[in-house]
């Protein structure tokens, strides 16, 4: 039954490919090309080499101040996000895995907010942040620093149930007889977390941290819906920078596309750092 099954195994694997090859790589490198190109449609392009490259940094002999702003804003949020996100779901999934009352109760009321869409989240966000801050004569977007912390709070919120159940999976797959013997051998609460559960949770802590470092990174609705990159393109993360060169004024969808294969380039090298990083530490 199974070499009979092994015979028909294109009949699965080729619906997937084509999908695949269709929606993401034919478009993917032919945004390549068109980041090469100056166009206004897919189909209506000239050849124009590395000049959009040479507009991503210097703009009119001068640093493009904004894209350099959203790169470290975006960099700083990323760190931030990281951080925070996998502290709380953590730290949240060792109190869930106690056996304590109410457990599935506390696990689907943190992975509620997941379920809600960027948009709409960051919407109602933005309605409790600015009914709070006017009472100071402030809104999320008086500096680029409230909405900063607006935006954190927004993914963290979002972000932190999804990283708890991925948590949990892992710490129900610690072998009880590890966890027994490390209590007879007399480790401390302390001991059993950084020396038993941290090291055999490395699998699960890569998959968090490589989640969250894309998230943060390729952010885009939330930035949108809360902010808009407001005060003046000051909370711009990369992502909404990119959209705002492509469609913001004509004649720079090429470099808006040039910054795309570069955003792209940078999130794959930092995944794969992050990665093996982890993966290091895991065979440690």
């Amino acid at each position: 039954m199974e070499r009979s099954t092994k015979k028909y195994w294109p009949v699965f694997v080729f619906p997937t490919m084509a999908a695949f090859i269709i929606g993401f790589i034919i478009p993917f490198v032919y945004g390549i090309f068109l980041s090469f190109c100056k166009f206004t449609t897919v189909v209506d392009w000239k050849w124009v080499g590395l000049k959009n490259y040479a507009k991503i940094f210097v703009v009119n002999g001068k640093l493009d101040k904004n894209f350099l702003h959203s790169l470290w804003y975006t960099s700083l949020f990323t760190v931030v996000t990281v951080i925070v996100i996998n502290v709380i779901s953590f730290a949240i999934a060792l109190l869930l895995t106690r056996g304590l009352r109410g457990t599935n109760f506390f696990r689907t009321a943190f992975f509620v907010p997941n379920l809600i869409g960027g948009i709409v989240l960051s919407y109602i966000w933005l309605m409790i942040f600015n009914s709070v801050l006017q009472n100071y004569s402030q809104t999320i977007v008086s500096t680029q620093w409230h909405a900063f912390w607006g935006m954190v709070v927004v993914v963290a919120w979002q972000q932190i149930g999804y990283m708890m159940v991925i948590y949990i999976a892992g710490i129900q797959n610690i072998s009880t007889d590890v966890i027994e013997a490390a209590k007879i051998d007399g480790a401390s609460p302390w001991q059993m977390l950084t020396r038993v559960k941290i090291p055999m949770l490395m699998p699960t802590i890569t998959i968090c941290t490589f989640l969250t470092l894309t998230n943060g990174f390729k952010l885009f609705d939330q930035n949108f819906a809360l902010t808009g990159g407001n005060p003046g393109k000051q909370s711009q993360l990369l992502a909404l920078n990119i959209y705002d060169t492509m469609y913001g004024s004509t004649g720079w969808q090429g470099v808006g596309q040039a910054k795309a294969v570069i955003f792209f380039i940078l999130v794959a090298v930092i995944s794969l750092i992050q990665n093996r990083i982890t993966t290091s530490k895991e065979a440690v």
